[in-house]
């Protein structure tokens, strides 16, 4: 009787319906993820490196391709809907942010596999990361490793896990699928962090604290997880935000004494706020950012400041504008306050440092207020603003960042300041690179910086946060200080005897850096395509 029950037709599971066309940036990604784990497990050591190097680029340029494909297919207006079972949207935003991490992630592959900018260690170029990972700092097996020339090359299938996940949580339509991609991009980053090739325990400590913070910010975003389905029931973006619009059509009885409790969803938004909002690095939940860009490799910092930030805005505007637009009058204070502080304290906070990569830790912390304003908006152009400045800023961190890879002394990089001193007469094109990528950051005229400043702000004031524009643009003043300080320091100090060089990088790092200029400068003189692009993939599906 049992067997007869279960093979009855009303006791068979549904299969799931998965839309494998529509998901096919991600799964090639992730194909591409588990072929680098199998190349690690079976190729020799050898030629390990450029086949990985061929792979990461050939399924990121792959996977590009299929987010055009969708967005000519009508994916991104017409046809957006949510797929795989209600669990992920495919929609403007969504393939508007997925193609954005796919281009940045494609040239901070490049900065990952440069291999000419240290002198070869016993005849064998070698790279940013730790020969051996899992030897012990200064051990006689570290020295081995690097007397036999190995390299990590597992950063590499590493890099395409996490940026899988980044590609999934802008796109997340419930809040289990929500979770699970931030834990499928934050575990490869914390491990991509503890690898570097030089000052290995700073960046250990680096990894170790990310790692942690991490870990109580993902229990936040749980517990937060926990409470919203109390209260409505489901985890699907949708039904919470019927119930809390209050024309949900049917209520499950187990759950009928909670569902529509106010104090479980107020609490709940809340910690899922904070888990997002340590992922952006917004003030209060920013203290990792400038230990973490310091102590990791620079290439991965490059790589995390810029995409990460890309992937947890989208979820942040997906959850804000799609589950809780309801909770508006809530919200949009609490988010008025973060945004405000996180501008002042990047700017300020910025203006006392003297290392190269926690300057632009403060830096992106005050960024992830000015776009917080365009969060804020809360409006269609609020969101065309917000996909602009990211799309902007994230060629722009990822240039700096390996313009920092080329200064060096005996010991590695240069990142103290007070060694840039007079860059501009020992190497004045790469002085004159990271003068432009400075002048957007700090947003001025014919730059993307200005762009993307001037789209956030005017979508704030239109959206009645006036008072807070006027915050950002004094923000935005203290922060051009810092930067035209660097701009000085370079071009009108003089070189010390024992500066540091500039090493002269391979094709590679010389793409990436190409592409940051050229991204600038077309997106600060022509602006208005771009604009318009992200206006058409500015509408959420619901």
């Amino acid at each position: 009787m049992l067997t007869l029950a279960a093979n009855g037709p009303a006791d068979r599971i549904p299969a799931p319906h998965i839309e494998y066309a529509q998901l096919a940036p991600t799964l090639i990604v992730v194909g591409a993820a588990v072929l680098g784990v199998l190349v690690e497990a079976f190729v020799p050591r050898r030629s390990r490196y450029h086949l990985q190097v061929f792979l990461s680029v050939a399924a990121l340029a792959a996977a590009f391709a299929a987010v055009v494909g969708l967005a000519a297919g009508g994916y991104g207006n017409t046809k957006a809907h949510i797929a795989a079972m209600g669990a992920i949207a495919v929609d403007g935003p969504a393939l508007f942010l997925q193609g954005t991490i796919l281009l940045a992630s494609i040239v901070a592959v490049f900065t990952f596999a440069e291999r000419r900018l240290d002198p070869k260690a016993h005849g064998n170029r070698v790279d940013s990361f730790a020969a051996q990972a899992a030897s012990v700092p200064g051990s006689d097996s570290e020295k081995a490793a690097v007397k036999a020339g190995f390299t990590t090359t597992e950063v590499f299938p590493l890099a395409l896990f996490a940026i899988a996940g980044m590609l999934i949580f802008p796109a997340a339509d419930d809040l289990l699928t929500l979770f699970v991609a931030l834990e499928v991009f934050s575990l490869p980053l914390y491990l991509l962090c503890a690898v570097a090739r030089r000052q290995r325990l700073m960046s250990q400590e680096a990894a170790v604290k990310y790692f942690l913070l991490g870990a109580f910010s993902s229990a936040f975003l749980l517990f937060g997880i926990a409470l919203l389905y109390g209260y409505a029931g489901s985890v699907s973006y949708a039904v919470i935000a019927d119930v809390v619009d209050g024309t949900v059509a049917t209520v499950d009885p187990a759950l009928a004494s909670t569902m529509g409790n106010d104090a479980l969803l107020l609490i709940g938004g809340a910690l899922i706020l904070m888990g997002l909002l340590f992922k952006v690095g917004a003030v209060p939940f920013h203290m990792w950012t400038p230990d973490v860009y310091q102590g990791a490799p620079t290439p991965v910092t490059g790589f995390m400041a810029a995409a990460t930030k890309v992937a947890a805005f989208g979820a942040l505007l997906r959850l804000l504008y799609v589950v809780l637009p309801g909770l508006r009058w809530d919200w949009r204070p609490v988010m008025w306050g973060v945004a405000i502080v996180t501008m002042l304290a990047g700017a300020v906070i910025a203006v006392t440092q003297t290392d190269v990569k926690r300057l632009l830790a403060y830096s992106s912390i005050a960024h992830a207020g000015f776009i917080l304003a365009g969060v804020i908006a809360t409006s269609a152009q609020g969101v065309q603003s917000v996909l602009f400045y990211l799309g902007a800023y994230s060629f722009v961190t990822i240039g700096a960042f390996a313009v920092v890879t080329l200064v060096r002394d005996a010991g590695g990089e240069a990142t103290h300041l007070s060694k840039w001193a007079g860059l501009g007469r020992r190497s004045p094109l790469t002085a004159a690179v990271f003068a432009v990528f400075l002048l957007a950051f700090a947003g001025i005229p014919l730059t993307s910086g200005f762009a993307g400043k001037f789209a956030v702000f005017k979508a704030a004031a239109e959206g009645g946060a006036g008072a807070l524009v006027v915050v950002g643009v004094i923000s935005s003043a203290i922060a051009a200080f810092f930067y035209i300080r660097v701009i000085v320091l370079m071009f009108f100090s003089e070189p010390k005897a024992d500066g540091p060089t500039v090493a002269v990088p391979s094709p590679l790092t010389m793409t990436t850096i190409a592409v940051g200029v050229a991204v600038t400068l077309v997106l600060g003189l022509a602006p208005q395509y771009f604009l318009e692009l992200a206006g058409h993939a500015s509408t959420f599906v619901r």
